[in-house]
């Protein structure tokens, strides 16, 4: 299928679900990533890899939720080294940044786009085992070793990438979420920091005031320092 050229802002900002296919009851992605996904599973099946989605699309309201329980100590925050911070010791500035290393800002959320999911395999857990999406789980000596190295192998074959493969010094490292990258170039390139601000300055966001003041700074290391798409990948259909 075509990729739509039509990217508007409610797509952007997860205010709409109009692009959307769901897999199941709580699982949806871009309609038009639909057909690559199922090809990319398939093609893990044949090599003894049940691909499986932890999270797909994420609403704006469901990011505010996930941003305001960090904001406002309800959920721990850790820093780079997995280490629980003080949520009272942390300024307002530095409460941000804390939060943007592992979540992204409400509106900015590449999930909002349905283009961009975390994944994994359950067939390959131990019994009993509830998965953290941690990064040493999908490192050599952890549990989603062996779909790691088949998405080195294989991703890109199917349009996929990592855009958060290793930390650029803006979102921590995220060796679980697969980007389409046909799709997730367009929606980058359409994405509106006015009509971000706009968002967030009539939403309930805590901290949304700091938030809007340093907003240049956030895209710059949060939302725009991806790694880039490998070459082989073909970004147009």
């Amino acid at each position: 299928m075509p990729i739509s050229k039509t990217i508007n802002s409610a797509q952007l900002l997860g205010q709409t679900q109009e692009h959307l296919s769901y897999l199941s009851d709580k699982v949806a992605i871009h309609q038009e990533m639909t057909s690559a996904y199922i090809a990319l599973a398939k093609a893990a099946k044949e090599d003894g890899i049940e691909l499986s989605i932890a999270s797909g699309f994420r609403s704006f309201e469901r990011q505010v939720m996930l941003w305001n329980n960090k904001f406002s100590g309800k959920t721990a925050i850790k820093n780079a080294g997995g280490e629980t911070l003080i949520h009272s010791s942390l300024s307002s500035l530095d409460l941000m940044h804390s939060i943007l290393l592992y979540s992204a800002l409400p509106g900015a959320s590449r999930h909002h786009w349905g283009c961009d999911i975390d994944i994994y395999a359950p067939n390959l857990l131990p019994d009993n085992y509830q998965l953290q999406l941690e990064p040493w789980e999908y490192s050599e000596q952890g549990p989603m070793a062996n779909l790691s190295a088949w998405l080195a192998e294989h991703a890109h074959r199917h349009g996929f990438y990592f855009p958060y493969l290793k930390f650029q010094g803006g979102v921590a490292e995220e060796p679980w979420h697969l980007s389409y990258a046909p799709i997730a170039q367009r929606y980058q390139q359409a994405f509106d920091l006015t009509s971000l601000s706009d968002a967030l300055s009539q939403s309930e966001v805590l901290g949304k005031e700091l938030i809007v003041a340093n907003l240049d700074q956030i895209a710059s290391r949060y939302i725009n320092n991806i790694c880039a798409i490998p070459a082989d990948i073909k970004l147009t259909s």
